[in-house]
């Protein structure tokens, strides 16, 4: 082979090396640069998606403060008024502004398909059941209304909305909503932020491996540097990682582990305690003034409170052990290796004792107080879920001493479960076979002894127990959710039988059956009412609701109050029930809304001894004499009270010295003895004249 064609092969092949070399670096300098330019936008995806939930929490604790300040602009005095109106408005225009902010970042458009998607975040804005984007236009519109009535109130800027705040609906309700959506709206958020992240990382590492062998075959002087970089921002994702993971089993506020983490843990320190045959107790705690410390000193100082007792809690047990918030201010202990029953006798008098000192929170001196329930495994239950059950029952009647201590589940607090299990399972069959009775009680005129009514009460007659009382078996029904059934069973009797009186002439006023805002809240209320007064063939007229004070504060958006008013508007009256007690503003009581008030019977009783009483029923009466509502006195006993009523103008009343309950056959012939008797001719006898 000549020379020449030797070179031309070396040159070739030189060449060749050279090319597949700088081929191979290019190769690798973009697979590096994707690299980096991935990782890059990662961490650009983690901050916008950390921007965001930024941005949702703050719009959760905005919707709280907006709905706090307006209550608290309405209670403060005049001279406090614009200061708090001032935090109000910046409140919600910060609430605005943000809100803005998280539309333009998310890019959120109401007229797009996804929003029928439930994994969008247009879903959570725009659909049902959220409707984000309502409530937080909602919420800004009347809190600027409300701003604007205060200001014009007070003489602050240009003249503004005049309607009154009254007239504005902005409360708990609305704040509730809207925070209900923005956590929704987060969780959407961590989730396609998750979704994301893991699509990324699996195409980050499969690019980051094949670096790795080019620069390990090629460039190995290159791979150093570019290994560095890409570690440093593979550690900042991990670290993110890890602090999402962190935050999904604890809680934000507190530190402790929440209650997902307890779920799903609890399980496996029971495995743990049975291996070791050791004892572990549950001890379930709460603090007794909680609600008091948030009205009185703010939530701040109700957080502050609640991250204290965390910290005490810490400082009390062992690292073995478990401290758990599952929300409020309700926390769970998980004690490993507890001992006998005198050793977690003493262990928890010991963390109460801590928990119960003194706090200083901005110089105010806060006595939380904290109440305990023990449950002690195996002894008291072997599954997670019954010790649960048994420390919250245990920390009930803790509470029902009066709070500052801590009881030890007990056979007797386990027949008392099995009691109310018992009856919740005989109330379903109750329900099932209508089995709940209507007692009658008459209302009458003090003075001239007409009846004007006639109230509705339900009685269980128990096959096996006879008569249980309804406060034994209302509140378990009420917690099982059983109210709405039950409502309607004593409605449609309770209708069928003053329907047949009205058909026999007998008078008996209006008949008022009690509604609660459970019953109220069910979609088909009104046609089930409707519909039970048609084919009765029971006028409207002839019926009232009573309703607890409660109910008509209830918030518009869940329907309550609309349909009240669509009820009243049939010519059904509605009657204020326990009026005192509650918290109903005097906006609400108007003939506009309310037909009648009942004097709750606390007032009523020992009111001929009791001269604050007396001065209580005197007002109420007079207010409702003044705004056109009739009045009903319950829970009258005595003729002296009867004699104090009627002095007091009170002239309807209602209770035992009139009438006791009565079943309907005894209820029907009390009202025909009451009857009119009917005027007959008595023709004369003799000449006429």
């Amino acid at each position: 082979m000549s020379q020449q064609p030797v070179h031309s092969v070396s040159r070739k092949l030189i060449l060749l090396i050279k090319s597949g070399y700088w081929l191979a670096l290019l190769i690798i300098a973009t697979m590096v640069m994707a690299s980096f330019i991935l990782l890059q936008q990662m961490m650009a995806a983690q901050q916008h998606n950390d921007a965001l939930l930024n941005i949702v929490s703050t719009q959760k604790a905005l919707s709280q403060r907006i709905v706090f300040l307006a209550g608290a602009t309405g209670a403060a005095t005049r001279d406090k008024q614009p200061a708090l109106v001032a935090a109000f408005k910046q409140a919600t225009a910060e609430f605005e502004t943000n809100y803005d902010l998280l539309l333009d970042q998310t890019g959120a458009d109401p007229t797009s398909p996804a929003r029928l998607d439930p994994k969008s975040i247009e879903n959570v804005l725009f659909a049902k059941p959220f409707h984000l984007d309502y409530f937080s236009v909602g919420l800004i519109a009347n809190g600027e209304r409300l701003i604007s009535s205060f200001e014009s109130k007070l003489a602050i800027g240009s003249e503004g909305y005049k309607g009154g705040a009254e007239r504005v609906n902005l409360d708990a309700s609305v704040a509730n909503a809207t925070l209900s959506g923005y956590a929704a709206l987060g969780q959407r958020i961590s989730a396609y932020a998750d979704e994301r992240s893991g699509q990324l990382l699996d195409l980050h590492r499969t690019l980051f491996f094949a670096t790795i062998g080019v620069i390990v075959l090629v460039a190995l002087f290159i791979f150093r540097p570019m290994s560095n970089a890409i570690l440093r921002k593979t550690r900042e994702l991990v670290d993110a990682r890890n602090s999402m993971a962190f935050i999904a089993v604890h809680d934000g506020l507190t530190g402790l582990h929440n209650r997902t983490f307890l779920t799903d843990h609890f399980d496996t320190l029971i495995k743990g305690a049975h291996r070791r045959r050791e004892r572990l107790a549950v001890i379930q705690l709460d603090l007794d003034r909680f609600k008091q410390i948030n009205d009185t000193l703010g939530h701040a100082a109700g957080d502050y409170v609640l991250v204290v007792t965390a910290q005490r809690m810490r400082d009390s047990c062992r690292a073995s052990d478990l401290c758990a918030r599952l929300g409020g201010d309700e926390f769970v202990m998980i004690l490993n290796g507890a001992g006998s029953t005198e050793d977690i006798h003493m262990l928890g008098r010991r963390i109460l004792e801590q928990i119960n000192e003194p706090i200083v929170f901005q110089g105010t001196t806060i006595l939380p107080g904290a109440s305990g329930g023990i449950a002690v495994y195996p002894v008291d239950a072997d599954n997670a879920e019954d010790l649960l059950v048994h420390a919250d029952l245990a920390l009930y009647s803790a509470k029902k001493l009066g709070g500052g201590n801590f009881s030890f589940f007990s056979e007797e607090l386990r027949r008392e479960l099995d009691y109310r299990k018992q009856l919740e399972h005989d109330i379903r069959t109750a329900i099932a076979d209508k089995a709940f009775e209507v007692y009658f009680q008459p209302q009458v005129s003090l003075t001239n002894g007409t009846i004007s009514g006639i109230e509705a009460l339900v009685r269980w007659k128990h096959a096996d127990r006879g008569m249980i009382s309804p406060g034994e078996f209302i509140p378990v029904a009420e917690k099982c959710g059983f109210m709405p059934e039950i409502g309607r069973i004593v409605i449609s009797k309770a209708i069928n039988e003053a329907a047949e009186w009205d058909r026999a002439g007998i008078a008996f006023g209006r008949l008022a059956v009690n509604v609660s805002g459970t019953e109220l809240r069910e979609p088909d209320f009104d046609k089930f009412l409707f519909d039970t007064l048609e084919k009765a063939a029971l006028a409207p007229q002839k019926l009232s609701l009573e309703i607890v004070e409660s109910v008509i504060l209830d918030d518009e958006k869940t329907g309550i109050a609309a349909k009240l008013r669509h009820i009243r508007a049939s010519g059904v009256h509605l009657e204020l029930d326990d009026f005192g007690t509650g918290y109903a503003s005097l906006s609400h009581v108007n003939p506009n809304e309310i037909d009648r008030l009942k004097i709750d019977r606390r007032f009523v009783q020992n009111i001929n001894e009791n001269g604050d009483n007396s001065k209580i029923v005197r007002a109420i009466t007079e207010l409702a004499r003044g705004l056109g509502i009739s009045i009903v006195a319950e829970g009258a006993e005595t003729e002296a009270e009867l004699d104090s009523l009627m002095a007091i103008g009170c002239d309807q009343v209602q209770g035992y010295s009139i009438a006791f309950p009565m079943p309907q056959d005894k209820a029907r012939e009390w009202l025909m003895a009451r009857r009119p008797k009917k005027a007959r001719l008595k023709v004369l006898q003799g000449s006429l004249a």
